[in-house]
């Protein structure tokens, strides 16, 4: 393993969980009733032409309408759970409103206006009586009144609503105070990763994690906080003279990427289950390949530091990382570590298997022939030795200087040379295509 921990720089994309208040908006609602007008004589007659208009004031929305020539409106698609205001003015009367106003169980609101000027009341007039509680116009609701006529089916109706409203509206309240909590422990965690303050990155996911355990996004980029904090542990361990002190760092370490794998495999379990909107689907995709990759990587350590049985399920890890990556290069250096980590995890058998799988497809693959001519002399069987030698050669031809690699493999064809008289063969020259 090199000493240097490979620095990713992809990280996962926060999904927030919609709040159930727009799921709720799709449920709408109406508001209707009569306008009439108090002659003097104490008649009422229909007033047509009435302006209603209707304001949300739990949130910003208006809509407006007015009564036909029976003194008649209605205004439908209101959104169920709103509260709201309703304003009423007309030519020769005095305006009225009605405040605080919820269409969850009676829809009907009737008027009764007074002779007037016919002047209009805006919003913020109306707030301004309610707050100093001065002389309002007339209106003719008990602000939170119900009508009169309520029956007991209707009260039972409006109770059981008013019971599913406040329980749409506590979940809102959590779902809202989640996201708020996710948004922080999210950048605050990447912020931290991209610093390489790892434990307080660890810290920072596992915070949010706390307030919504199926996070992907969180759980991915945990997975790699985690992974690079052992890393980072495992390299500090080795260096301590203090053999227990060694021993803690170590094993501190290997629970890293144990812990590291289950953070990924998790995040992978749940993103499996993304919904079918496109926006939504993207960013699950995205997300996807993140802990796909932190899961690859994080194998790759538990199947060479912790546990070499894993190493065939670090392979399969790798190979499913390797089919979502676009890039051919970053796909052939991927082949390359997953074969190394069967070679490092003493999976030899599988080492060589898939190194010759690779080279059945590209003769030319670097990392194939080193690992092929490397698990071949590794099995001991000095049948093997010569083929060993044989792809070791052809990996030193190919490989630049640069290649860290280059040199053990020198060593290995010079111990083949001298110790087992196994020199390397001139690879057959391969027939030149032929042209279409």
């Amino acid at each position: 393993m090199r000493s240097k921990p490979f620095v990713r720089t992809l990280f996962a994309t926060l999904l927030l969980a919609a709040s159930a208040v727009a799921a709720s908006a799709q449920t709408t609602t109406q508001v209707n009733g009569t306008v009439k007008l108090k002659q003097a004589d104490g008649t009422e007659v229909p007033v047509a032409g009435a302006q209603i208009d209707i304001y949300r004031t739990d949130i910003k929305g208006e809509y407006h309408t007015k009564t036909d020539k029976k003194g008649h409106y209605i205004h439908a698609g209101l959104p169920f759970i709103g509260t709201y205001t309703i304003v009423v003015s007309a030519p020769g009367a005095r305006p009225t409103y009605a405040a605080k106003q919820r269409f969850n169980a009676s829809q009907q609101r009737d008027f009764l206006l007074q002779p007037g000027d016919g002047t209009k009341l805006t919003l913020e007039e109306v707030k301004k009586f309610d707050t100093s509680k001065g002389s309002a116009p007339a209106d003719p609701y008990d602000k939170n009144a119900l009508p009169a006529s309520e029956s007991k089916e209707d009260k039972a109706k409006r109770e059981e609503l008013a019971k599913k409203v406040a329980e749409v509206e506590e979940k809102n309240k959590k779902i809202e105070e989640g996201n708020a909590v996710i948004t922080r422990t999210f950048k605050a965690g990447n912020d931290s990763l991209s610093a390489g303050r790892l434990d307080d990155a660890i810290a920072s996911y596992r915070e949010g994690l706390a307030a919504r355990p199926d996070e992907p996004a969180l759980l991915a980029n945990l997975s790699e906080a985690l992974r690079r904090r052992g890393v980072t542990r495992y390299n500090d361990a080795l260096k301590n003279a203090d053999a227990d002190a060694k021993n803690r760092g170590v094993e501190e370490a290997k629970k890293d990427w144990k812990d590291a794998v289950d953070a990924a495999q998790k995040a992978l379990q749940i993103i499996g289950t993304g919904g079918s909107d496109p926006q939504q689907a993207a960013i699950y995709s995205q997300n996807k390949i993140v802990a796909l990759s932190t899961r690859a990587f994080a194998m790759k350590l538990v199947a060479t530091k912790v546990d070499q049985s894993q190493g065939q399920a670090a392979w399969d890890a790798y190979q499913e990382y390797i089919a979502v990556e676009a890039d051919p290069a970053k796909k052939a250096k991927l082949r390359g570590e997953a074969l190394q980590t069967l070679f490092d995890a003493n999976a030899i058998d599988q080492a060589v298997t898939q190194a010759r799988a690779v080279l059945a497809e590209n003769p030319d693959d670097v990392d194939a022939n080193r690992i092929l001519g490397l698990a071949l002399f590794a099995t001991g069987d000095k049948a093997k030795f010569q083929e060993a030698a044989n792809y070791l050669q052809r990996y030193v031809d190919k490989a630049p200087d640069t290649d860290l690699l280059k040199q053990s493999a020198k060593e290995s064809l010079e111990y083949l040379r001298t110790a087992e008289n196994v020199k390397p063969e001139k690879a057959p020259a391969r027939p030149a295509r032929r042209r279409p």
